[in-house]
């Protein structure tokens, strides 16, 4: 599903959850902390898994059946998150090879950020724990929009001082496919990320397509290695 090579981008833009970093093994700890609450077995980590970049409120659903208009949804939802809360970076990592691909990426000219719609109590101690640096970290909570709409990719490349243009979005989810459109960016896609088996993949409509982490190491760093 790889297309041709695109133009190498002036900067990097990153979901967090499942396309930078590896966050499902603390997710699968807090959603299972959940079920232990209510007396239930755990999940299997491949059942959780898929459901990662869909969100607390879709994790709960996943462990409790509770959907959103549940009057006991927002409880349970505020339980997952406090158990996650107390251990974000507990088996977190980010994706292999990608440090080095951040280390590269961080010389200027060029730079990198990440904009995610997890909220900053979460990323921003998750990002720290981890030693990243990057250039921008814009959160669920920083601008009154979020993913799909375009304007927190936008609010991205003007703190980084990059036209939209010269950005890659790179993530897991047909939102974030969604959003790099909408704001004029090359929409980035990879398939390491947390996709569910049934997804129709080609409806993200993504400029390109990565399946491992070193796919995408060795398309940014060409220019290092030659």
């Amino acid at each position: 599903m790889t297309a041709p090579s695109l133009a190498r981008p002036q900067a990097l833009l990153f979901d967090l959850d499942g396309t930078l970093i590896d966050t499902a093994p603390d997710l699968a700890r807090a959603t299972n902390a959940l079920r232990d609450h209510h007396g239930l077995e755990a999940l299997p980590f491949e059942t959780i898994r898929p459901e990662v970049s869909n969100g607390g409120s879709a994790l709960v659903t996943l462990a409790l059946g509770l959907e959103q208009d549940h009057p006991e949804h927002a409880s349970a939802r505020a339980y997952l998150l406090d158990a996650y809360g107390q251990g974000v970076a507990i088996d977190s990592r980010v994706f292999n090879g990608l440090e080095r691909l951040l280390e590269y990426w961080a010389r200027p000219p060029r730079s990198w950020g990440i904009v995610t719609n997890k909220p900053r109590a979460y990323a921003a101690p998750l990002v720290d724990a981890l030693g990243l640096h990057p250039g921008v970290l814009l959160c669920a909570d920083d601008l009154p929009v979020r993913k799909p709409n375009p304007e927190p990719l936008w609010e991205a490349a003007r703190r980084l001082d990059v036209a939209a243009q010269a950005c890659w979005y790179i993530g897991d989810h047909i939102r974030d496919m969604q959003a790099a459109r909408a704001a004029g960016m090359r929409a980035i896609a990879v398939g390491y990320g947390y996709i569910d088996e049934d997804e129709d993949r080609q409806s993200w409509n993504a400029d390109q397509w990565f399946e491992r982490p070193s796919d995408l190491v060795v398309a940014l760093l060409e220019d290092e290695t030659h």
